[in-house]
């Protein structure tokens, strides 16, 4: 297998008529979902080369996944412009990854051009289902498994977004074992929480399309209101949930199952941070039958590289990340680049394997400093991926996550520099001087700052600037910036909030 196509054209032929996704206006059977993709296809490689990046600019929903379909029967890949991220973020995007050719659809066509995109924007509306089979099979036959899939762009510390590029190869390597690790199969309805700029899509997507399981593409809207989320789940009869950790703490902190209990859902996988004991508990008391996975990894591994079981008897403090998934290796190092094997001692988390993404798009410079040669391994070539997490063992072999080595933190579910937002509030008239921490305890974000500028101001002005879970939840104004050894002193300035 070389192409996630294949896993679309298997399913299509064993089972067309099924529904593969919907959406709360839209469905496409297996069938349709590989006609509509082949026509977009079609017409892609009228304007456009293979391995060239075709950006997706629409909603959330099912004519989206056609649009991803067909950029790849183009032999392209796709990078999804999430309309609710701000336009300069969007531009900033726009700009590193050269794009020429765009999808959309009318209604959000006028905002496309309002981001100044200047090359080639086509409307799905106006592309027919009809193609030309030798054309596509051409493609196809150039086509390498080490192709880019997708591009999904995270945060990045110089204050501009940096493109993590996924290959066919490491997708094919991860779905190859993931839904049957899990027992999901053609049975089964994936609720999609995730946006499909975010990695945890990936699982949704390929899982679907490889096992025949149903898609339900659940609106971020319906995250706010538990009921209508939790009747949402119910009436579409979902099974399994494949969630950021954010995502199912809004569900308990809302109290969305005093309401109702969606019993049909029996598998609970997610990622993202540290899921809090007190909300996995009750969403266990709730689903007793389910199965429960706590998975981790970087957007840069493909999805996942540990998972841990959470068996019904578990009572601890703290959950596992677990072990390693098939075909991958995950180890720790410490500072002098030696391997850590025994228990709670800390190293940082590298990860070797198939999975790896092949870099930063048009950013080698990042790409050389994470992506690197396994210094164990001196006698060949061997790229492993420095996570800049830290991790330990317990006695067991239970690999446990820690913290960061540098001022990346993970929040609501996503990777987050702290260095891009300071960056970003610089850009802020009236802030002079500032340092960004995250409150752990508190679960914020906190800015302190030197300036004139009102918390209120910063915050309008940060809303045109980065996604809504950058901005900072708490400000402090400071007369000037506490210093330490003639740097900022971030431990003094987390005390003063952690302490409050």
């Amino acid at each position: 297998m070389r192409n996630v196509l294949e896993y679309l054209e298997h399913t299509a032929g064993v089972c067309g008529d099924r529904i593969a996704a919907e959406d709360v206006e839209k469905s496409f059977t297996f069938r349709e979902l590989c006609e509509r993709a082949k026509g977009i296809g079609d017409r892609l490689t009228e304007v456009t080369e293979p391995r060239r990046p075709v950006a997706v600019y629409m909603e959330k929903g099912v004519e989206a996944l056609a649009a991803f379909m067909g950029s790849v029967y183009a032999g392209c890949f796709y990078i999804f412009l999430n309309p609710e991220l701000p336009d300069a973020r969007l531009r900033d995007i726009l700009e590193i990854s050269d794009v020429r050719v765009a999808l959309t659809v009318g209604s959000c066509r006028e905002k496309l051009d309002g981001l100044g995109f200047v090359g080639t924007s086509l409307c799905l509306e106006e592309i027919k289902d009809e193609w030309d089979e030798e054309r596509l099979k051409v493609v196809r036959r150039q086509a390498a498994d080490t192709d880019p899939l997708y591009a999904n762009f995270t945060s990045g510390s110089t204050g501009k977004p940096k493109g993590v590029v996924v290959s066919h190869r490491s997708v094919l390597d991860f779905i190859n074992i993931f839904p049957e690790m899990f027992g999901i199969g053609e049975q089964d309805v994936i609720g999609n929480q995730a946006p499909f700029d975010f990695d945890v899509s990936v699982k949704d997507i390929y899982t679907s399309f490889k096992t025949g399981a149903r898609l339900v593409i659940i609106p971020k809207a319906y995250f706010s209101f538990p009921a209508q989320l939790l009747d949402y789940l119910c009436e579409r009869k979902v099974t399994t949930l494949i969630w950021a950790v954010s995502a199912l703490c809004m569900v308990t902190s809302l109290k969305g199952f005093t309401y109702r209990v969606p019993e049909r859902v029996d598998k609970v996988l997610f990622s993202g941070e540290k899921m809090p004991m007190k909300h996995l508990n009750v969403w266990r008391r709730h689903l007793p039958g389910a199965s429960f996975v706590n998975l981790y990894g970087p957007t840069e591994i493909t999805c996942n590289c540990t998972y841990y079981r959470i068996g019904s008897d578990f009572s601890g403090p703290e959950l596992p990340i677990g072990r390693a998934f098939p075909n991958e290796r995950v180890f720790l190092l410490d500072e002098e680049d030696r391997p850590v094997t025994e228990p709670d001692r800390q190293g940082e988390i590298c990860v070797a394997g198939t999975a790896l993404a092949l870099g930063y798009y048009g950013n080698p410079g990042e790409t050389a400093k994470h992506f690197v040669q396994n210094p164990l391994n001196r006698a060949y070539q061997e790229t492993i991926y420095r996570t800049g997490d830290l991790g330990r063992y317990d006695g067991d072999g239970l690999l446990y996550f820690v913290g960061r080595k540098d001022f990346q933190i993970k929040f609501m579910g996503h990777r987050i520099e702290l260095e891009e937002i300071e960056t970003a509030l610089y850009r802020v008239p009236g802030v002079e001087q500032n340092c960004c921490l995250f409150l752990e305890k508190k679960n914020r974000i906190a800015a302190c700052y030197v300036g004139t500028a009102a918390e209120a101001d910063i915050r309008q002005a940060l809303a045109d600037i980065l996604p809504a879970y950058m901005i900072p939840g708490l400000y402090r104004r400071l007369d000037a910036m506490p210093l330490k050894n003639g740097k900022i002193d971030r431990s003094g300035l987390k005390a003063f909030w952690e302490g409050r």
